[in-house]
């Protein structure tokens, strides 16, 4: 029985799946290494898959955080914003 490429190799270990999440966890490395994950050819395809998942859900996060900052800080800013001084402006 032929089998394409990706399914003659053995499927990644469990050791690795850990080395590979704690990996992720490391602050700009773990978002570059799922970039490299995602986009490399010789990655295995599962795991592939998972980096692009990984990229889409944390790129989400990073939206949520940034709007959640700027609503705070609009906030503020319309609050306490006739008690900020700026002769400059004036």
């Amino acid at each position: 029985m032929n089998l394409p490429p990706e399914f003659q190799k053995p499927p990644q270990s469990l050791g690795d799946w850990i080395i590979s999440v704690i990996i992720t966890k490391i602050p700009l490395i773990g978002l570059i290494m799922l970039i490299v994950w995602a986009v490399d050819k010789d990655t295995e395809p599962s795991k592939a898959n998972w980096a692009k998942a990984e990229l889409i859900v944390q790129l989400i996060g990073i939206a949520i955080v940034i709007f959640i900052i700027a609503a705070v800080g609009f906030t503020f800013l319309t609050q306490f914003g006739d008690d900020i001084d700026l002769p400059e402006f004036e």
